[in-house]
């Protein structure tokens, strides 16, 4: 057949990074250039397709993406989209897809994206077929069997070596280290490295129901377990966090002590908010007050997980995801998100993807009754109930000024 006459297959990154796309993008490329059709790649995201730029398509052959698969990063770029923008210009951005003769399309993204998919193959009504690839850091998106999502692993992998040094630097120096991980909604990404890492204590959006949640009682989570370790004769520790908690916080609140930027879809971009270092003065300043003085650092690390090259597991795991969506799509699929677990490829329509009552996407949270995080729960070091009675609660108020009871009635209540 004439190259010119072979159906075409398109590929779209949405959202943010993550360890992994260039792995899809690969195997999708190539499956596809042997099934005997054409491949092109959509530049920067669905933000030029949404201004009719027809001129960020570029083709993509075998050569363009070999060896691609073991880098970080995205070949394509991406971005994410004001979902105002989106409505307003996806007749433009359907037309351009369709006026690229584009038969198949791949989209790689997190939940924004699956919500686009699943937009584009109800409007284009059979004239393009939609498969979604999940990708986020966070580990969200509810896959089947308890799956990851491709990126979660490798981003996992790297805080836990970069948490391992700052836990032998807090035992050199003698100081508690409060680390922020990325988690939008969710807390798999700090567990995962907490846990792993074997961290004092992590903290999860999960665990705090509802919100207007206070900084005084995260604060005083913190203080409780610096008073701990120092009653067990050790003076240092190493906390980690989900950035998430900061949505679980009351906004006025934490607009007094952060300047509250907006990401591209006007959501509060909560990998600025400098959440450890607000924690810090405040465990600081309770501290001081018991007659505690201890150094406390905060650190963030997101950005440099994210854009990191994959680890095996994720780019074994992206090869498999990419072969699948063109499998899925040349099959005469449609509309459906791939997955992979146990050993087998899956599709999981979309419709099964939105919660009703909200009209999003559905989110996987951490099972807090769960044995996963039961068993985290267990190797930190934080207040307990048993931690206020008896011996043990003398030899905790013997760290501070406070007499027994007086530590009680202060923090019995984050129990």
């Amino acid at each position: 057949m004439n190259e010119k006459d072979k159906e075409r297959v398109g590929i779209i990154v949405g959202g943010g990074s993550a360890p992994g796309i260039n792995g899809v993008i690969s195997s999708a490329t190539i499956e596809a250039i042997n099934r005997d059709k054409r491949v092109i790649g959509i530049k920067g995201g669905f933000k030029r397709l949404l201004e009719g730029d027809m001129s960020c398509a570029i083709p993509l052959s075998i050569s363009d993406v070999s060896r691609i698969h073991t880098a970080g990063g995205s070949i394509l770029r991406t971005s994410r989209d004001h979902p105002e923008k989106v409505r307003e210009k996806f007749s433009t951005l359907l037309s351009t897809i369709k006026n690229l003769d584009i038969r198949y399309l791949v989209i790689i993204g997190g939940d924004g994206s699956i919500f686009m998919s699943k937009w584009i193959g109800s409007e284009a009504r059979g004239s393009i077929s939609v498969a979604h690839v999940p990708k986020t850091v966070d580990n969200d998106i509810p896959l089947p069997n308890g799956a990851s999502t491709f990126g979660y692993q490798t981003a996992r992998h790297l805080g836990v070596e970069i948490v391992k040094n700052i836990m032998e630097d807090a035992k050199t120096t003698g100081r508690w280290y409060l680390v922020t991980t990325m988690g939008r909604h969710t807390g798999h990404l700090a567990l995962g490295i907490g846990k792993a890492a074997g961290a004092t204590i992590t903290l999860i959006p999960e665990e705090f129901a509802g919100e207007g949640l206070s900084f005084r009682k995260i604060a005083d989570i913190l203080t409780c377990s610096i008073i701990k370790r120092l009653s067990m004769g050790r003076d240092h520790g190493v906390a980690v966090f989900a950035e998430g908690i900061s949505e679980k916080l009351d906004i006025e609140e934490l607009s007094q002590y952060e300047q509250l930027e907006m990401d591209e879809t006007r959501r509060i971009r909560l990998s600025e908010i400098q959440l450890g270092r607000v924690l810090k003065n405040f465990v600081r300043k309770t501290l001081s007050s018991m007659g505690i003085e201890m150094t406390i650092v905060d650190k963030n690390i997101g950005y440099e997980l994210r854009a990191a090259d994959p680890i095996p597991y994720d780019i074994e795991y992206t090869r498999n995801l990419g072969y699948g969506a063109i499998r899925y799509l040349l099959r005469g699929g449609t509309s459906a998100m791939i997955t992979f677990s146990d050993g087998h490829l899956r599709s999981i329509p979309f419709v099964e993807l939105i919660n009703y009552s909200t009209g999003k996407i559905k989110i996987r949270r951490v099972e807090i009754t769960s044995e996963n995080y039961e068993v985290g729960r267990k190797y930190m070091i934080r207040l307990e109930k048993e931690d206020l009675e008896g011996e043990n609660l003398e030899r905790l108020a013997g760290v501070t000024n406070l007499k027994p009871e007086e530590f009680k009635e202060r923090f019995e209540y984050i129990i």
